[in-house]
């Protein structure tokens, strides 16, 4: 029988929410969004659902789960994944955009 990831049943247990705002300028063009990362130096080019994800977390504390529950009030998600929301928040917390709480 194969494992589950190991994140898989952190989910529900590992919360996350955006990086300080004083450490972000946040600029949309058009369909993409520039996100300048103060600490790092770095400017993220980003696109859906990067910018949702940041204004819907702001500094709350969310779980996986509730993020996903509120992405799905606000917008049409017609394949709402939470593994797939597990894997981009990670991607997130290592550029720095996210943190874990």
């Amino acid at each position: 029988m194969a494992e589950a990831p190991a994140f898989a049943g952190a989910r529900d247990v590992t919360s996350y929410r955006a990086a300080a705002p004083a450490t972000l300028r946040i600029v949309p063009l058009d369909a993409l969004t520039l996100i300048y990362h103060r600490a790092s130096g770095i400017t993220h080019v980003v696109d859906a659902p990067v910018p949702e994800i940041l204004e819907t977390l702001g500094d709350e504390a969310l779980s996986v789960d509730a993020l996903l529950a509120r992405l799905a009030e606000q917008y049409d998600l017609p394949d709402a994944d939470p593994m797939t929301l597990a894997v981009r928040l990670d991607e997130l917390v290592a550029a720095g955009l996210v943190e874990r709480a």
